[in-house]
Formats: C-alpha cells, sequence, structure tokens
C-alpha cells in the first residue's frame, strides 16, 4: 500500500476520533502501517483493528460509530487463517515456549473445545494465567496441518473476566474406507521461516515468498463409511506409521524419481480402500490424526461412494 493510500486511511480513523482521543493523524499512521507492511494485514483488516483499539481506549460501544467490530467466535468456529476475530476463553494449559520470540503458548478453551494461541515476545501483552478466564479482542487466526490456531498480537486487548467455562472435548472419533488422497498429500515443502510453517506452492510462500523450503509429510484423506463423509489429516508421524514411508524414504523416492509425485502415488496405492478408524480433535472441517487403527473389514472406495450417493 502506498503512502498515501495510509496517509488517508489515518486522516479517516482520526476524524471518528478527534472528539474524543488525544491522538493525532500520525499516530494513526503509524499503527495502520505496523499492521500492513509489518505484519502483512489487509488494509480493511487492519483499519477494523486500529478502530477497535481506539474504541476500546475510548471506553465507547463498537456499535457507536461506523467500522463496527471483529466477528465474535467460539472455538469451534475458528475454520480459516489470517482472520482478525474476537475470542472469550479460559486458559486450559501453558506450555513452555520454545523460541525467545513467543513470550507465552498454550490452550485456550471454551463450551465447544480448545485451541492453541501464541502471545508474541514483542507484543508486550500482560501475562496470561491458567484456569483464568478472557476476553481477547483483535486476536488472528491462523493454520497448521488443519490444525486452527490463535496468535495475539500488539494490537489484542485482554481484559480478565470474573467467570468460569466448562471447556468442552472437541476429540472425534470417524471411521470409514479411506476413498480418496486429496491434492497436497505426500512430501510436501513447508516455508522454513521463523513460526512460519505454510507448505509452500510452486517454491512460494503465501507470506514470505520464494524460500528454500523444509520437506515434510502429509496425507490429507477422505473416510466414507456410506452415511457420512469425513476429511482426515495425517501429519509427518502418523503418515509414517500408517504408510511404512518415513520422510528420509520419501525424499530418496522423489531423488531417484526426480519427481515428488511418486511419494503420493505410493500412499494412495498402499491406502486406498482400507477401512480404518481414527480418533482426533476437530479444527473446522478436519479431523487431525493423534491414533488410528485399521479395521478388518476392506472396502471398495467405488461401492462405498455408490452407497453413500444413495442414500
Amino acid at each position: 500500500m502506498s503512502d498515501t493510500d495510509l496517509r488517508t486511511h489515518a486522516e479517516d480513523v482520526h476524524e471518528q476520533f478527534s472528539d474524543t482521543l488525544d491522538v493525532t493523524v500520525q499516530e494513526v499512521e503509524e499503527r495502520l502501517d505496523t499492521l500492513v507492511n509489518e505484519y502483512k494485514v489487509p488494509t480493511s483488516e487492519a483499519r477494523r483493528s486500529v478502530v477497535n483499539t481506539y474504541l476500546d481506549e475510548a471506553g465507547m460501544d463498537r456499535d457507536d460509530i461506523g467500522g463496527g467490530g471483529n466477528e465474535r467466535r467460539q472455538v469451534h468456529e475458528v475454520d480459516s487463517p489470517e482472520e482478525w476475530i474476537d475470542l472469550k476463553a479460559k486458559v486450559v494449559d501453558l506450555w513452555d515456549a520454545q523460541s525467545d520470540a513467543v513470550a507465552q503458548v498454550g490452550l485456550l478453551g471454551d463450551e465447544t473445545g480448545t485451541i492453541k494461541f501464541t502471545k508474541w515476545s514483542k507484543s508486550d501483552l500482560q501475562s496470561l494465567e491458567e484456569d483464568a478466564v478472557y476476553d481477547l479482542r483483535n486476536v488472528v487466526t491462523d493454520e497448521y496441518q488443519g490444525r486452527y490456531s490463535v496468535k495475539l498480537n500488539r494490537t489484542t486487548a485482554i481484559e480478565r473476566l470474573d467467570e468460569d467455562i466448562d471447556v468442552g472435548d472437541d476429540a472425534a472419533e470417524v471411521d470409514g474406507a479411506l476413498v480418496d488422497i486429496q491434492s497436497g498429500s505426500g512430501l510436501v515443502k513447508r516455508c522454513p521461516e521463523e513460526d512460519c510453517t505454510r507448505v509452500l506452492q510452486n517454491g512460494r510462500c503465501s507470506e514470505h515468498g520464494e524460500v528454500d523450503g523444509e520437506f515434510d509429510l502429509r496425507i490429507k484423506a477422505v473416510l466414507d463409511d456410506g452415511r457420512e463423509v469425513n476429511e482426515v489429516i495425517f501429519d509427518r508421524e502418523t503418515t509414517e506409521e500408517l504408510t511404512g514411508i518415513t520422510l528420509e524414504g520419501a525424499q530418496e523416492m522423489a531423488k531417484d524419481a526426480l519427481d515428488t509425485s511418486v511419494v503420493g502415488d505410493e500412499i494412495r496405492e498402499k491406502t486406498l480402500g482400507k477401512y480404518y478408524r481414527v480418533v482426533g480433535p476437530t479444527f473446522g472441517r478436519y479431523v487431525l490424526a493423534d491414533a488410528f487403527e485399521q479395521l478388518n473389514e476392506p472396502a471398495d472406495p467405488e461401492e462405498t461412494l455408490i452407497k453413500a450417493r444413495s442414500i
């Protein structure tokens, strides 16, 4: 975005709050610049985030002026990355951060399930306490291998609430014939940048551009029991266990054939038509396979699909 466009947005936001807050156009522009150029936030989302911040500082309802607030979501409704949302959630667990860039990492939960959160060190936010309930405004959704998470950044507003939440169990158990291996399965490359795990498309990360990726294994599978269809993601560990193909073995296969698609072909050969039971948490439309077992009943994928469509 050009400096002129940022300045125009800053002037519009400043005009909304000039009577209620002691803030300059330059300060508004700097907030927008940080979100748009440093965090790569879309302009509309950046403007909404800044408006929400000033609404909170002014003690105003978000319906008081144009622009509105973020959509308030429950955990099970988080089903796409790079969205700015509000959550009310309980801190279920705190984990040891593996990077100096991360101030806190752990698990949030509400009545519908749980979701991972990351709070960046440079956000300079208050610490969250285990078992406490918070209203979190301006958090950003993220996704890795079908598992959704939220990130707390310097624009996030945190309010501790004097209440409790009974955290729901979002684990699912599904079974059926494995009738399809979706695109993006097999040997893939991920962005190596810190805290980014996006799968590369033609050698490019959607956020960091052209990078030297790091190899990974995954399967995006479809299970069909004749009544309903479930999409399941197997990460590297469960893919290796399911297929007997290790990451190193997959790389050798691709190197010998000069083609990574041979790995996906081998996975299809080993798994299509077999019957599995999978247990794991649900994230959006996916079940993430924490554990699985192969059932005794083999299945013809075409026959299973015909049965499913006839019901």
